[in-house]
């Protein structure tokens, strides 16, 4: 049995969608197959949604879902039974370089670009970007600028980038950049991707300078964009940062925190920014306001889906593979999606987090009870939900391979948790 409950945020001029989710069910994904004319169709089962896969060949995945809109806002329907007597397949993983190749000529001349941009007049500054530009980051929100470009292009009938795209992808990875300096900075963080941050490597004094310049010099290229409508709905995203941050560091260590604040957190200090990355490329296109507000959404459930996932992982993988502790967030007080759901059925849980583990071998103690209590699965849950919107999402769009590409990316987010 699942329940969900909706909740319409009015924050300036937009509107944010929470959407609370709890289950008691532990389904895992279903995977189903039937060959038909040399395709294969996948159907997959996320607790109690479906979404139907049409694979053409065995890397690329299309994706679409088949709830409707008011499934999600006034509960989740009955599973469907397939109704072909189908067998059970085995489905590669996507991956990055497989996901991006429709768009890796973009990307290669983003970052011929990115260091240039941030001028060689600051060798300083210069050598703190290089530090993190070069820590292997996967440049998912400028490869989201360029599918979605391309995507809507498509819509308007015109075929290649425009410059404006192209800055603008290179804008989003500057700004991204620079919240993560500073988040290091604030989150005491000695690695970032398994490479020493930039603080730890110059100090604390150079890493401010080196976000603040990238924030300002990121500011100076969108203002000679001279569109108005993406100056807004970026510069709104450098404030969602600091709001993000100033809500994270009232409620550390706080486990009365509710779900809808969580989600409010995640969006300021994640899916704002890949929200602006899609609305801002479609505007560029020339689409209709109404395929821009759906890649608004799409951006902005796909950041609430990934946020989710990442705070997963930090309980359930090594400090090897997340390139930094495991449990790092819980640590410094920061309670996450799966804190939150098994603080609903553990009071231990709550009696150990407001001591801030003071006592040796409490943490552990604490991320064992969030897997044993079900925070894990919850969040599961929690993370595909936003993902099936994402997918919805898309609709508005032409199908290509660039619309794939889009909807193999929620997947790949997915994935990280199968």
């Amino acid at each position: 049995m699942m329940s969900m409950t909706c909740h319409n945020l009015d924050f300036g001029t937009r509107v944010l969608d929470l959407v609370a989710v709890g289950s008691s069910s532990n389904s895992s994904i279903e995977r189903y197959a039937v060959k038909n004319h040399g395709k294969t169709f996948a159907t997959k089962v996320y607790g109690a949604r479906r979404m139907v896969c049409c694979r053409q060949n065995i890397s690329r995945t299309r994706v679409f879902s088949t709830n409707t809109s008011e499934a999600l806002l006034n509960g989740v329907g009955q599973r469907t039974a397939p109704v072909l007597d189908l067998k059970k397949e085995a489905k590669s993983p996507i991956s990055l370089a497989n996901l991006f190749e429709v768009v890796a000529d973009d990307l290669q001349t983003l970052n011929q670009n990115l260091q240039s941009i941030v001028g060689a007049e600051n060798p300083v500054l210069m050598s703190a970007a290089e530090q993190i530009f070069g820590a292997g980051g996967k440049r998912m929100r400028p490869a989201l600028v360029f599918l979605v470009s391309r995507a809507t292009l498509e819509l308007v009938g015109l075929k290649d980038l425009t410059t404006k795209h192209r800055r603008l992808a290179e804008i989003i990875e500057m700004i991204h950049t620079a919240s993560l300096i500073h988040d290091d900075v604030l989150d005491e963080s000695d690695l970032r991707r398994g490479r020493e941050t930039v603080h730890q490597l110059y100090g604390t004094r150079v890493a401010i300078l080196a976000g603040d310049f990238m924030f300002a010099q990121s500011s100076w290229y969108l203002a000679n964009l001279e569109n108005l409508e993406v100056i807004k709905l970026i510069s709104q995203v450098i404030k969602d940062f600091a709001s993000g941050e100033i809500k994270q560091a009232s409620s550390l260590f706080d486990c009365d925190v509710k779900l809808e604040d969580y989600l409010l957190k995640s969006y300021y200090k994640t899916a704002s920014l890949i929200a602006a990355s899609t609305k801002g490329a479609a505007i560029f296109s020339g689409a209709d306001r109404s395929v821009t507000e759906q890649m608004y959404e799409y951006g902005k459930n796909l950041g609430l889906s990934f946020q989710v996932v990442d705070d997963i992982l930090d309980f359930t993988q090594s400090a090897e593979q997340l390139g930094k502790p495991a449990g790092s967030d819980l640590a410094k007080g920061n309670l996450t999606a799966p804190v939150i759901f098994a603080l609903e059925k553990e009071p231990k849980l709550r009696e150990i987090i407001e001591s801030e583990f003071c006592e040796t071998g409490s943490l552990d103690e604490a991320i064992e009870l969030v897997k044993q209590c079900g925070g894990i699965e919850r969040a599961q849950e929690l993370a595909k939900e936003k993902a099936d919107i994402a997918i919805k999402s898309l609709q508005c769009l032409p199908q290509s391979d660039f619309r794939l590409g889009l909807e193999d990316m929620v997947m790949f987010n997915l994935e990280r948790i199968d």
